[in-house]
């Protein structure tokens, strides 16, 4: 029996990449999905995706909705409990670092973007929680937040107010997860670090300076050590991973890097001078 058999999982942010990998393989588990974007064309690709790999349509619920916007957040679930009746697992993986059209960055970067990306990258996240918290204390669910290395110790200021939300997320994270045990409610997080999907898009870059940075950041060791970008099934895998609580039962508020190294290597780095 496929392991998510019978259980509904909320995944908001998937249009496309990680969550787009993580709805396709829940899906194929046996799982009831809900899919969510802002952009339909992306979402209707998903969706596709999950019909052609064999996923009934009965097991799909797709909701074109911004997950920032209270109506969004109400529409997600109210739509998953009248079509599946329940809701066992929430994927906050919607997120982005959003440029400012300026052209500013750093902490040049408008006030209104800092508030964007926080509201996106936090406050939906906390937001959405709060809202199916009563729902997944009927399941005893699974929370799983998507952060990002950029939340870690090191510096980031051409991402400053995305590392921000994220550190902030981070200690959500593992708040909530002592908050929320009681009710048998687990939560974690995974942290990614370079993963070929959107993200540089929605950064600000064109498809051509795109390719050229996942390029670069694979061909130099000392940014990923393994030698190769992330794929978006690589976070979906880890998603999973501490979604089944078979497998991961007592791990509780931990956030896993997934980074090929990368955080590993962000000290001084000492080159020809040893």
């Amino acid at each position: 029996m496929p392991r998510f058999c019978g259980k509904t999982v909320i995944i908001t942010g998937s249009s496309n990449g990680i969550g787009r990998s993580a709805a396709l393989l829940f899906a194929q588990e046996g799982a009831n999905v809900t899919i969510t974007g802002r952009n339909s064309d992306r979402l209707e690709e998903t969706k596709q995706l999950l019909l052609k790999s064999g996923v009934p349509e009965k097991n799909i619920n797709s909701v074109v909705a911004d997950v920032t916007t209270s109506s969004g957040q109400d529409q997600l679930i109210n739509t998953t409990l009248a079509k599946f009746g329940k809701i066992d697992i929430l994927i906050n993986n919607a997120g982005a670092s959003i440029p400012d059209v300026t052209g500013a960055t750093g902490i040049d970067q408008g006030i209104d973007i800092y508030q964007k990306t926080l509201q996106l990258n936090l406050q939906s996240v906390i937001e959405m929680t709060k809202k199916v918290k009563p729902h997944l204390i009927e399941t005893k669910g699974e929370i799983v937040n998507i952060s990002s290395i950029a939340g870690g110790s090191h510096a980031q200021p051409d991402f400053i107010y995305y590392s921000c939300a994220k550190s902030a997320l981070d200690q959500f994270t593992r708040s909530s997860a002592i908050d929320l045990i009681k009710y048998g409610i687990r939560v974690n997080s995974v942290s990614p670090g370079v993963v070929a999907t959107g993200f540089i898009g929605a950064a600000g870059l064109d498809n051509e300076a795109a390719k050229k940075f996942y390029k670069h950041m694979a061909a130099h060791k000392e940014c990923i050590p393994a030698g190769v970008a992330g794929k978006p099934e690589d976070i979906a895998n880890i998603i999973l991973f501490l979604a089944d609580r078979k497998i991961s039962s007592y791990i509780i508020g931990q956030s896993i890097v997934a980074d090929g190294g990368s955080t590993l290597m962000m000290a001084m780095q000492f080159g020809d001078a040893m």
